[in-house]
């Protein structure tokens, strides 16, 4: 008899227990998360001393600028018979970029920091088919740019410039002079893609440290000093949106857009989320740019503001392009997708040996959905660059209409290297899978040991009721 209750209290205690241990454990979900999450957010605010002021202030991972050439194979029949240009990717030429840390550095007391960001390029010969010194077959920048820059009524000077300089419409030039610059003969200056680059800043920027609001960390207050930009003259197109895409506030909401500025493109853009993906043991979720974003205004009605010449597009109907004319000082600079990807099939039309693809040519952000961290990117553009006809100008007359013409695409790309991946596993990744194997497994081992204990107490009590009755 004693030994009976024994038993059963023995098993009222286990099924108490196990209880307990299931209550904790369920307990601990919320609170675990809590404790996860108000760390996350201690550790965002770009001050210093946390880990996102190390990782904002100097990237850990190397950053590379490859760059790919369209090679014009026929330029003597396209200049003296009208046929279409015929190119030949070449590439990659290959840099590092994003070496240098944030310069002028200085915390504001409205919770924003300013600084600058250095540029600097270092050619990488072993990521590239060959030298600075490879010649490539391109346009001829300074004719190109003067067409444009020069008033119609004085095309006979411009004919007149091009004819002593001996210039045309395409020229042979390296690959360090296109990109870095040279001595242009008609202009008698200076004359490169990223003329000049080395040595030069981007910015000021000033971007909230999130100390007040870590909803807020990263993203831009002001550019250059001002709250929106003056390239566009349209309130909604001027808008600087979201960060510089190095990292996003915590807690990502797959649901909703990323929204960053690129100073490339002179405007801002929304990412959207495409799927989630491993990265090294690190669960990121990859956001992409739509191919809404450099549509026509006749599809996507936002994007009205950024078309500028009604001539060149056609009344705004081509898509892929944009217009950067307004902040590059006038000079017919139009960015896209490499291969005028999305784009309108008159831009392709008008040349051969393009072949866009999603695969190859659309940009996208890997993001830490916690952190917020970028940890791994591709941003891909293409330079172009506006000719049209001509009744004066010799190297223009068998033009048959404007042309976009593509010059170069680029693609900017950086991903955590394995050490940083190690550690991000360790303190973040791997904190919250042991604590969530932690959470189940008291509350999986706390539900089982009262299941148990209290079917054995019924069978036990069961079984106590019979011997009393017999």
């Amino acid at each position: 008899m004693e030994s009976c209750c024994n038993a059963r209290c023995g098993l009222i205690a286990g099924a108490v227990i196990g209880a307990v241990v299931a209550v904790l454990g369920g307990i601990l979900i919320p609170v675990g998360d809590i404790i996860i999450e108000e760390t996350v957010k201690k550790e965002s605010v770009i001050e210093p001393g946390t880990p996102a002021y190390e990782n904002w202030v100097s990237t850990g991972a190397s950053v590379y600028r490859q760059i790919w050439f369209f090679d014009v194979q026929n330029p003597q029949e396209v200049v003296e018979r009208g046929v279409s240009p015929v190119l030949v990717e070449k590439g990659p030429y290959t840099y590092t970029v994003g070496y240098l840390p944030k310069a002028n550095i200085t915390f504001n007391a409205n919770h924003t920091v300013s600084f600058l960001m250095p540029l600097g390029a270092i050619f990488v010969p072993r990521m590239s088919v060959g030298s600075e010194n490879d010649t490539i077959t391109s346009l001829n920048l300074a004719v190109a740019g003067a067409y444009t820059l020069v008033p119609k009524l004085l095309h006979t000077i411009l004919e007149t410039m091009i004819r002593s300089s001996n210039s045309s419409l395409f020229q042979r030039r390296t690959v360090k002079e296109l990109l870095w610059g040279y001595q242009d003969p008609m202009l008698k200056e200076v004359v490169g893609l990223f003329s000049p680059y080395n040595g030069t800043y981007d910015g000021y920027y000033n971007i909230h440290s999130g100390k007040d609001d870590v909803s807020k960390v990263g993203i831009i207050d002001m550019w250059k000093g001002s709250k929106s930009l003056s390239f566009w003259n349209d309130a909604y197109c001027d808008m600087i949106n979201g960060t510089t895409a190095s990292s996003f506030p915590p807690f990502v909401d797959r649901t909703k857009p990323l929204y960053f500025f690129s100073a490339d493109i002179c405007r801002s853009v929304a990412a959207l989320y495409e799927q989630t993906m491993d990265l090294k043991g690190i669960p990121v979720y990859r956001f992409g740019l739509p191919s809404s974003t450099f549509a026509s205004p006749a599809v996507n009605p936002a994007n009205h503001c950024y078309c500028k010449d009604v001539k060149t597009t056609k009344n705004c109907t081509i898509a892929g392009v944009l217009d950067m004319s307004s902040c590059q000082d006038g000079n017919p600079i139009y960015m896209s997708l490499p291969h005028f990807l999305y784009g309108s099939p008159s831009l392709q039309e008008a040349m051969r040996g393009l072949r866009p693809s999603e695969e190859h040519h659309s940009t996208f952000l890997d993001v830490e959905p916690m952190t917020g961290f970028t940890l791994r990117f591709s941003k891909k553009i293409q330079v172009n660059m506006m000719y049209g006809p001509s009744k004066v100008i010799t190297v223009l007359k068998k033009v048959k209409d404007y042309t976009i013409f593509p010059v170069v695409w680029m693609n900017e790309s950086a991903e955590l290297d394995d050490e940083t991946a190690d550690l991000l596993k360790k303190e973040l990744v791997g904190s919250i899978q042991m604590l969530d194997i932690i959470q189940k497994t008291m509350l999986g081992c706390g539900v089982a040991v009262f299941v148990v204990c209290l079917i054995a107490y019924c069978v036990v009590r069961r079984k106590h009721n019979r011997t009393q009755i017999a």
